[in-house]
Order: structure tokens, then C-alpha cells, then sequence
């Protein structure tokens, strides 16, 4: 589990490509290191990944094919930096929301606002279902950030960021029709499909008390 909070920043040093198959390296933070082992979970831009392999701060990982294919970390090359997060331990301070580290889709930024001491990014989710669980005022895992949606259209939404989170991420460099990993509030996610569930039986139970037409 994650907790939404970014840490740092890594730059991407080197890639391994094969087919469906990826292994990529980061030069991971200094103050990220202490008890790293192989075997470890590391969000990726939200995506978590498993430690392959340890050389001083090089720090290895394998993607497979379907991380390739639904997260944006098949579209770095070397140079590129990810926002990176250790899982997070009992007893650690949640300060966004706890994420899985399971990305669901990908959203393109479709604008951004800026303005003193403030940034308004809108994003276009791919998979346009999921849509039903991004609400005003809830959680959203952007990148491996845990931010607070603002605004929400039929087919699009934004989020306000201010300096420190721009700072100390990748998404104050992020510029228009560059795509983002989405991770959706698993508490949201299964309030609105029980919420639906319910009504679809409620629904489902009216319609069978109807009497038939003679």
C-alpha cells in the first residue's frame, strides 16, 4: 500500500527492452535508500513496481507487458524522471489517502491553468466509465500523487496543485496532451458500485411486483 505522498523524484538511467517486456533503471534519492532490498515495492509514477536489483543508487525493475500497456511508464525514455514512493509501513502518517498502486487507466491533460501560486489542470480519462468515480471534492491517484478532485464535467476533470506538490513532482513539468497514470479511491469505488447495486435491486424488485396484464 501507498499513501498517495511523493517522495521524490528519480531519473530514469537506462532501459532493457525486450518483447512485452521491459526492465528499467532509476537513479533512485539518497534518502530512499535505507533498508532497501530486493523483493521491495516502489510506486512508479503510482504503479507498483518490485526491486529487481540493487547497484549503489541504480536501482533496477521489471514491467511486463500489461503495465506497459496500461500505465504511461512504456512511453519514458532514458532522461525521463517518475515520482517515486516506498509502500508504506505500519504506523507511517497518511497524508493523501492509501492507494494500491494498481493503475486503472490513463488520462490526457487536456488544459492547464496557471496562475500566482496556483495551478488548474484538467484531465481527459481514456477509460471514459470510471468516470462515475471521480467526484467533487474526492481522492484521485495522479501520477502516484494523492490529490482532491475539483471541478468534474461529463467527460473531464481538474485538479488545483499548488507550488510545493508542482516542486516536488513531475506534474509541474507535464505539458498538454501528455498522458497520466489514474489510480481511482478504492472507498469511492465501492461505495458507487454498492450504491448502484442496491438501486439496480430495488429497481429490479418493483418491476417483479408489477402485476401481469391480463
Amino acid at each position: 500500500m501507498f499513501t498517495g505522498i511523493v517522495q521524490g523524484t528519480a531519473t530514469l538511467v537506462s532501459i532493457d527492452e525486450k518483447p512485452n517486456f521491459r526492465t528499467h533503471v532509476i537513479d533512485m534519492p539518497n534518502e530512499m535508500l535505507p533498508g532497501l532490498e530486493t523483493g521491495a515495492s516502489v510506486a512508479h509514477n503510482g504503479c507498483c513496481l518490485t526491486v529487481t536489483e540493487i547497484d549503489g543508487n541504480r536501482v533496477s525493475f521489471d514491467l511486463m507487458k500489461e503495465t506497459l500497456r496500461i500505465t504511461n511508464l512504456g512511453e519514458l525514455s532514458v532522461g525521463d524522471s517518475v515520482n517515486v514512493e516506498r509502500a508504506a509501513k505500519f504506523n507511517d502518517e497518511i497524508g493523501g489517502h492509501l492507494m494500491s498502486g494498481h493503475i486503472m487507466t490513463t488520462a490526457e491533460i487536456s488544459k492547464i491553468l496557471t496562475s500566482e501560486n496556483n495551478r488548474q489542470i484538467w484531465f481527459k480519462i481514456q477509460d471514459k466509465t470510471l468516470m462515475k468515480y471521480i467526484l467533487y471534492k474526492g481522492y484521485v491517484g495522479i501520477d502516484g500523487i494523492s490529490l482532491t478532485v475539483g471541478e468534474v464535467t461529463a467527460t473531464r476533470f481538474c485538479v488545483h496543485l499548488i507550488p510545493e506538490t508542482l516542486e516536488r513532482t513531475t506534474l509541474g513539468a507535464k505539458k498538454l496532451g501528455q498522458r497520466v497514470n489514474i489510480e481511482i479511491d478504492p472507498q469511492t469505488q465501492a461505495i458507487v458500485d454498492t450504491v448502484e447495486r442496491v438501486l439496480a435491486s430495488r429497481e429490479a424488485a418493483m418491476v417483479a411486483a408489477v402485476p401481469a396484464s391480463e
